[in-house]
């Protein structure tokens, strides 16, 4: 069990930065904004209070460290989906990362935003309420994607790491 947490914490955190190293390129390259982690600690910072539909999230009252608390959420929720898929791929994926589980996982995973992250900062079901939507779904599928080649990377940069230590 220690393993998994493990094995889970690292492969988190390494596809959730792969994930914002792309998000940050696509800004840098093409102006493509990527999503602001304080409306997500403003989104859960409410949540105690009884509020989880915002009318957008922009309006609602700021919380205090909520940028802290959006980037420690997101990549929360990278090491709990990565320990997911650990456990839907099995065990011995990690001794032979393969791509294509891992970017699968990566598409499916864009359903969080659309179905929980999305309605609850006031944008409606996948984006629906947004100037334009479909830009919005095609850029939640792209994070996401890239979340699940993050996965890959990650998982063939911890075997390479162990192999050159004579452990795999």
């Amino acid at each position: 069990m220690t393993g998994l947490l493990i094995n889970a914490l690292v492969l988190g955190i390494g596809a959730t930065a792969f994930m914002d190293i792309i998000a940050l390129l696509q800004r840098r390259l093409f102006g493509t904004p990527s999503l602001n982690y304080a409306m997500v600690g403003r989104w859960l910072g409410h949540m105690p209070r009884g509020i989880f539909i915002h009318r957008p999230i922009g309006k609602s009252r700021p919380v205090r460290g909520e940028a802290a608390l959006g980037w420690g959420a997101h990549y929360l929720i990278g090491v709990a989906l990565a320990a997911v898929f650990l456990a839907l791929a099995g065990a011995d994926w990690l001794s032979r990362p393969t791509i294509m589980p891992a970017l699968a996982f990566g598409v499916a995973t864009v359903l969080i935003p659309f179905l929980v992250l999305q309605p609850g900062l006031g944008a409606g079901v996948a984006a629906r309420k947004t100037p334009e939507p479909n830009t919005a779904r095609l850029r939640s599928l792209l994070a996401h994607c890239s979340f699940g080649a993050g996965l890959w990377v990650t998982g063939l940069g911890g075997m390479l790491v162990l192999q050159g230590r004579g452990l795999l």
